[in-house]
């Protein structure tokens, strides 16, 4: 079979199309013919190493996100039949309950062989079987990104009819948040660099938006659409550049959803507010395979679909790569395994 795989050292100029020998499920085991992946952040970084040992061994096929048709089970395989579509779960041994270091390691991508391969055989207990009416390059971005923006909004401070959410972005987590709050009767605000983007936003349901490269100081036009009150949830996918923003626009005893970096790692913040304030920084890595379950509920019973911005063929995962590092998407940026 056809994969992408880091091979001979890391760098993103070891990521190569290469073969491997077709797999064989066996007892307990599912195997996905893949139809679609989607790109994210962690993709970029991966082949940098930049998990340290927990990125994995070489040669490492990357991606973490897919969806793929059953063409094969093994004996007592029972979740799926072949036929179905299923996602692969991210954390492939984090079925539900609290997070521990073997749930948070055993990840698609690094360590474990991602999604980039025409076949993939797994646990029947690390897939999910995915709803009908979902296309699969729509499929394909739910693993990570949607299920991510789920777990901060209904994990750690459950989002209620009437709380103000702000979401940073028009990226993948980002548009699910602002999908998945209004789903959940929130009032939302994001902030995004672009008129174009902030235009498609407000047709996806935003109640405010913020132009963060008219307004620099975005935390005070966000805290007059509060009216002074302040967000009870911020998705906050910054990092360095935003945190000290965002620490000024969240409500006393509100919550920031720590789950990007994408302007930098360090902590720049008057820690003092979060103390004062009683704010919970919550960080916030995917989620477990009942809350994805849960959301694919939701998603059925209101057809939520993913935005999918752009798709490239498999043979041009790096150039996609590229594409996403750009930052100039709206959505999803996937990849489709089949000629088109």
């Amino acid at each position: 079979m056809r994969v992408f795989q880091i091979e001979g050292g890391w760098g993103m100029q070891n990521l190569k199309l290469g073969t491997r020998p077709d797999p064989v499920p066996g007892a307990g085991q599912v195997l996905l013919r893949m139809k679609a992946s989607s790109l994210n952040y962690r993709d970029l970084v991966v082949p940098e190493r930049g998990y340290g040992a927990h990125t994995g061994t070489l040669p490492l096929i990357p991606l973490s996100d897919g969806v793929g048709v059953v063409v094969g089970v093994g004996s007592g395989v029972t979740r799926v039949a072949p036929g179905q579509r299923a996602c692969p779960m991210f954390f492939q041994r984090w079925m539900g309950g609290e997070p521990d270091l073997t749930r948070l390691t055993q990840s698609l991508g690094g360590p474990i062989d991602g999604t980039m391969a025409e076949y993939m055989c797994l646990p029947e207990e690390g897939v999910v079987a995915i709803p009908e009416y979902l296309q699969d390059l729509e499929a394909a971005t739910l693993p990570c990104a949607a299920l991510t923006a789920w777990s901060a909004l209904t994990n750690f401070h459950p989002a209620r009819p009437g709380d103000r959410i702000l979401v940073q972005g028009s990226g993948g987590v980002a548009l699910f948040a602002l999908q998945f709050a209004k789903l959940l009767g929130a009032h939302v605000t994001v902030i995004s660099s672009s008129e174009a983007k902030i235009e498609r936003l407000r047709r996806l349901g935003a109640d405010a938006t913020v132009n963060r490269r008219a307004v620099p100081e975005w935390a005070k036009a966000t805290r007059e659409i509060t009216e002074g009150r302040g967000y009870d949830n911020i998705i906050e996918v910054g990092g360095e550049s935003t945190l000290p923003q965002s620490l000024r626009c969240v409500r006393p005893g509100g919550t920031l959803s720590m789950i990007g970096i994408l302007s930098g790692a360090s902590m720049a913040a008057s820690l003092g507010p979060i103390i004062t304030r009683q704010i919970r920084l919550q960080g916030v890595t995917v989620g477990h395979r009942d809350g994805f379950e849960a959301m694919l509920r939701a998603m059925v019973q209101h057809q939520i679909r993913p935005v999918v911005d752009r798709v490239f063929p498999f043979e041009e995962l790096r150039e996609g790569l590229a594409y996403l590092k750009s930052g100039v998407q709206f959505g999803k940026v996937c990849i489709g395994h089949e000629p088109a």
